[in-house]
């Protein structure tokens, strides 16, 4: 990794999310800015590994990155079409004014995420400014089998709850079937184990070990900031029936009880 490296790819991010806030100001919705979480990770691998040069082992990376962020980008995009903002972005909307959230936004929510995204992507850009000719090694084939875990548990579980959403049938109800009996966020599970996945690519080269606080950057967010313990906070306090779904249900890892 060199300084031009992180230069550029801070440049991307930045131009990225400027544009995302413009466009979010016109639209009155900061929301915009989830479905393009994963292209910036995909964005930086991609640059890094272009100005570093290819190759075999960084062709795979690249890969799965790409495979991965398209996935999400377009399950969230589908998922937001024709939606009013997300709530979250809304209450912060009401909290700030409108007539100060749209310059606000713009550090609390764009910036903000840019800058989150270069931290979490540790790994990934220290695997592909990794020199082209480095074979694929066994801490690779143990990333590559962690990501494909962690991606077949956060897509069959988005697609689990698409289902159930798209269900008429299921509304006011809650999504306690499938991979949901078994946790109340599979999806970010499968999350958090597919980026310590992307961990190990970054282990093959010196001082690769740092670059795991990318993961469990991630890790602690999914759990602690935007994702489990709000969610469940939300959920508690506006569905019937969640706080009793929490009692006989893990929020994050797993279980494979019974019924």
């Amino acid at each position: 990794m060199t300084l031009t490296i992180i230069g550029s790819n801070a440049g991307i991010v930045l131009a990225i999310a400027a544009t995302l806030w413009l466009v979010s100001v016109r639209l009155r919705d900061a929301s915009i800015v989830d479905p393009w979480w994963s292209i910036l990770f995909l964005a930086v691998t991609a640059n890094t590994a272009r100005m570093t040069g290819l190759g075999p082992r960084k062709e795979v990376l690249v890969a799965l990155v790409a495979v991965w962020a398209i996935r999400l980008w377009a399950h969230l995009l589908r998922r937001s079409r024709g939606k009013p903002e997300d709530p979250r972005y809304a209450a912060f909307r009401r909290r700030f004014g409108p007539e100060r959230y749209w310059w606000i936004s713009l550090f609390q929510v764009f910036l903000l995420q840019g800058a989150l995204a270069l931290l979490v992507s540790a790994p990934l850009q220290v695997a592909a400014a990794a020199p082209p000719s480095w074979p694929l090694a066994w801490t690779d084939a143990a990333g590559a089998l962690l990501f494909a875990t962690g991606f077949a548990f956060e897509a069959i579980a988005d697609a689990q709850l698409q289902r159930f959403r798209d269900d008429p049938g299921s509304r006011g109800q809650v999504m306690d079937r499938g991979l949901w009996s078994r946790s109340r966020h599979p999806n970010y599970f499968g999350e958090a184990v597919l980026w310590w996945g992307y961990g190990c690519f970054a282990l093959q080269t010196p001082l690769g070990w740092i670059a795991l606080a990318g993961p469990a950057l991630m890790t602690f967010l999914l759990l602690r900031v935007s994702g489990v313990t709000m969610l469940d906070a939300h959920l508690r306090a506006t569905k019937p029936g969640y706080a009793a779904y929490c009692e006989r249900t893990p929020a994050f890892f797993p279980r494979w009880r019974r019924g």
